[in-house]
């Protein structure tokens, strides 16, 4: 018996091939787990899902799922194939933290999985890992100079870039910044509906405060609608996507001569000027917001010896 449609949390997604009624059980019960013990995002878990959905295909098909049959060599190859049609760092990270996910929850199902993690080697010891490629000093002031008053919407994309590189935010985190979560008071902003549904509460640097209260007073639409950045032709009652942020970001690396910079470019810029400036794996992780220091240790290639301070809060407490 086969089933070619998958569960709630992965809607939209294609599975690899007609999943047996086995797996799509399986895989709805490890959404849960992943949704109510680990409370993380639905685009996080789609990912996963798919990941664990091509496994168990590729060694239960049609059969009832029994996880002591599972042995290092079908962990091995399962990796060696994927990594094979896609290499990449990001990917093969992608890849052990799906599958280090699965075993964990597959021991709480009373499951003895110890040889199966034992075979799945921290990417940064993978040789395809590499330093995500950050922006130059001179490269981030020609990008924050390149929003010239003639552009369209410049203090906008200003204020975006400015998050962006300054405080480590996602698009989607960007997208989603509500005028309620800054407090101008304390120089804090909060953010909902990350990646693991967490709320984060980080300082807000000096520029990055007058970005956007700058783009706020001058610039932004009169709207009723509670997001920081909306759109600015019609439906001004609507924020503006993660994609839209995806292309200010594109469009301002271009004007620079950046062709194939991208927005988490900017995440990266800030982590490496972190650990150029002497900060921790830790601190950097912090400020990232990374669940596993595992997802930091691509940094640990960088090596100085100077200590550097966390950005100061807007408009600042003395400190």
């Amino acid at each position: 018996m086969t089933h070619t449609t998958t569960h709630r949390a992965a809607s939209g997604a294609r599975p690899p091939a007609a999943l047996s009624v086995h797996i799509v059980e399986e895989l709805h019960r490890y959404d849960e787990h992943l949704c109510d013990v680990r409370g993380l995002a639905a685009g996080t878990r789609k990912g996963r899902l798919r990941v664990v959905g091509l496994l168990l295909q590729e060694k239960f098909k049609g059969r009832a799922i029994q996880i002591g049959k599972l042995r290092p060599d079908d962990i091995r190859q399962f990796l060696a194939t994927r990594l094979g049609a896609h290499r990449s760092a990001s990917h093969a990270s992608h890849l052990a933290a799906t599958l280090r996910s699965y075993l964990r929850y597959r021991t709480t199902c009373g499951d003895h999985v110890g040889k199966l993690t034992a075979v799945i080697s921290n990417p940064v010891h993978w040789k395809l890992a590499s330093l995500p490629r950050a922006l130059k000093p001179d490269e981030v002031e020609r990008l924050l100079n390149s929003f010239a008053a003639g552009l369209r919407l410049p203090k906008r994309g200003y204020a975006i870039v400015r998050c962006a590189l300054d405080m480590g935010l996602r698009s989607g985190e960007i997208a989603h910044l509500m005028i309620g979560d800054i407090d101008w008071r304390v120089g804090t902003v909060m953010l909902r509906g990350t990646k693991s549904l967490r709320q984060d509460i980080l300082p807000l640097p000096m520029e990055t405060g007058q970005a956007l209260a700058d783009y706020l007073q001058h610039e932004r639409p009169a709207t009723s609608n509670p997001a920081v950045f909306v759109r600015q032709k019609e439906g001004h009652d609507h924020p503006i996507t993660s994609t839209a942020i995806q292309k200010v970001i594109k469009r301002a690396c271009r004007r620079i001569g950046l062709m194939h910079s991208s927005a988490h470019a900017l995440r990266h810029t800030l982590a490496c000027r972190l650990v150029g400036n002497g900060s921790s794996l830790k601190e950097v992780a912090d400020v990232l917001r990374h669940r596993s220091l595992n997802t930091t240790l691509i940094y640990a290639k960088l090596d100085t010896p100077k200590l550097s301070t966390v950005p100061l809060p807007w408009p600042g407490s003395g400190s």
